[in-house]
């Protein structure tokens, strides 16, 4: 029983000591969130002799309290005395650059990277080049990564002497035995190209560029495609076929399906950088291999960018080029195995129509739109009518109208809820682009069906929808075809749905305008300040506070304001609360 005594104690003390370590960790973090105010507080002389070797030295902490840490001397310049002392952060920033929690060192090389600009070019070669030598020949990997991120902001700056010791850092971090360190070389090769004179580019980075993207690590040589877009845009034309496309056509077929994603994902951006030449003879084949790629990610990465390759194309062979070597792909791709390829290509196919002109979109798109539009993916359906503006431009809608409908039925009826709410958001763009007649034939009955839908998010989306049906087809068309069938639910069993009519009201009021509200909106309204459930009744106060300003005074006076002062002596609390505000809010008192 004792010994029972004694291990229940034990944990009690243990659950202690927890808590007031996690309420000292807690005080740490709001005095390092605090340290400009210690800072003004000490003034700029003991800041810098007493505060910052008091953080150097203290250095090792909890990883939140570290980050805070490293995010406010970014900061700090000022409360050092200025630019003339910043490099008296550099100590503290020095060390939290080699601590193991990766979001600690970045967010303070991000600090570094940003005092260096406040550094005098003396002061850079006298005190944060040596601090980024230190970094990138330390003995642990996390001093070198950070090293990495650093060599790009000090380089413009300095000497020659000091850029050749530079450029030599950087080579020898780019062969690291660490992966991480050349990882993070690679992440930085393009930034650090750009800052380089092209001579130097000619001759260190594009050794450097072919060796990374030869790496046995993927994951160093899909950072180097990355590079690649850097690299390209700085070299002359002349040079890209012999310096970067060599490495370029390798990375496309690269064995990683990583690395392919990568080069897929930037395909447009390298495309831009190697100029409509090497596109022509180069990216069109890689681009057709992107697009029959074996992995799904790959073929995905690349539908995306089907629309903005063709678009970039050299207009006079446009296009040719398209309906011959991609046009294959995309036709492919539409019946791919993958929904994820299907919904990507679904995303920007659309646009496909504005490059191709009238004639071709009807004779070679138009099969393809309306097999997407029956898709079994409702992502797929949905990203095709998403984007039917691209086709009105160039066809109309009307070619597309009978194989849309059933497209949308289906969407709007969808077990997802968020199906729903998507194909809710493009109502009234589709109705702008079918017209009211098709639109109050086909669409209306959907469009009510939904505020009666059992998700809340549904019905809000479908009251905000009618609004925006009434601001393109006019009040007129509100009075005839939507506001007496709102106004009918008024009466409905469900206190949900009669609560969605005061919903409906609040959004149509302002436009539908004063008459419409006047005379067939508010005697409904007035009606339910009658209803048995409270919830109804304080949302009619509600209501009446939100129609207020479009009634005119007359109606405020006679028939506002004896209903909002009866609600004001409800039984309901909340009732009271809100007639009362209501009351207030239209200076009806």
């Amino acid at each position: 029983m004792i010994n029972g005594n004694r291990m229940h104690m034990s944990s009690i003390l243990s659950l202690i000591a927890k808590g007031l370590n996690a309420f000292v960790d807690k005080l740490r973090l709001n005095s390092i969130k605090k340290l400009s105010t210690i800072a003004l507080a000490l003034g700029v002389e003991r800041t810098r002799t007493e505060l910052l070797p008091f953080l150097t030295d203290t250095i090792y902490d909890e990883d939140e309290v570290l980050l805070a840490l490293a995010e406010q001397l970014g900061n700090f310049t000022m409360l050092v005395g200025g630019p003339e002392y910043v490099h008296c952060l550099l100590p503290p920033l020095e060390s939290l650059a080699t601590v193991e929690e990766t979001v600690v060192r970045d967010k303070a090389v991000e600090s570094l990277r940003k005092i260096s600009q406040e550094h005098s070019p003396v002061d850079l070669e006298v005190h944060f080049e040596p601090l980024v030598k230190r970094l990138a020949s330390g003995d642990w990997f996390t001093s070198r990564t950070s090293a990495c991120g650093l060599f790009s902001v000090c380089y413009p700056r300095v000497s020659s002497t000091v850029k050749a010791e530079i450029r030599q850092h950087f080579r020898t971090l780019c062969s690291d035995d660490t992966p991480m360190v050349r990882r993070a070389a690679a992440s930085k090769l393009g930034e650090f190209a750009k800052v380089l004179e092209l001579d130097y580019v000619k001759s260190d980075i594009i050794s450097l560029f072919t060796a990374l993207a030869s790496d046995e690590q993927d994951s160093v040589r899909l950072l180097a495609v990355e590079a690649c877009v850097s690299i390209a845009s700085l070299l002359p034309q002349e040079d890209l076929e012999t310096l970067v496309m060599p490495t370029l056509r390798q990375a496309a077929e690269d064995k990683s399906w990583r690395v392919r994603y990568m080069v897929a994902d930037k395909f447009s951006e390298l495309q831009k950088a190697v100029g409509p030449e090497i596109t022509k003879n180069d990216l069109v084949p890689a681009f057709q291999n992107l697009l029959k790629d074996c992995e799904a990610e790959v073929r995905s990465a690349a539908a995306k960018k089907i629309k903005e390759f063709c678009e970039n194309l050299p207009e006079d062979s446009r296009e040719t080029i398209i309906m011959t070597h991609i046009l294959s792909c995309v036709k492919e791709l539409v019946s791919d195995t993958s929904q994820h390829v299907k919904s990507a290509l679904a995303s920007v196919i659309m646009g496909l129509s504005t490059i191709l002109g009238k004639d071709n979109t009807v004779e070679h798109l138009l099969p393809l739109f309306l097999a997407q539009l029956k898709d079994e993916c409702p992502e797929v359906r949905l990203n095709i009518i998403s984007n039917l503006d691209c086709v009105n431009e160039v066809i109309g809608i009307r070619q597309l109208s009978q194989s849309l409908l059933p497209a949308i039925v289906e969407l709007a009826e969808d077990a997802k809820w968020r199906v729903r709410l998507a194909i809710i958001e493009y109502m009234p763009l589709l109705a702008g682009q079918l017209g009211v007649e098709f639109f109050d034939e086909k669409l209306n009955t959907l469009c009510m069906a939904w505020l009666i839908d059992h998700v809340y998010a549904i019905r809000e989306a479908a009251t905000c929808n009618l609004m925006k049906l009434v601001e393109k087809f006019g009040a007129e068309w509100a009075q005839n075809t939507i506001v007496p069938k709102v106004l009918g639910m008024a009466n409905d069993p469900n206190y949900l749905h009669r609560m969605t009519t005061l919903f409906c009201i609040n959004s149509l009021s302002e436009a539908c305008g004063q008459d419409i509200t006047t005379k067939h909106m508010l005697p409904v309204v007035l009606k339910m300040s009658n209803d048995q459930v409270a919830n109804v009744r304080f949302n009619v106060a509600k209501s009446l506070q939100k129609i207020g300003p479009v009634l005119d005074s007359n109606a405020l006076q006679t028939e506002v304001k004896p209903v909002l002062e009866k609600l004001a002596t409800d039984t309901d609390m909340d009732v009271k609360y809100f007639a009362q505000e209501a009351i207030r809010v239209l200076a009806l008192a």
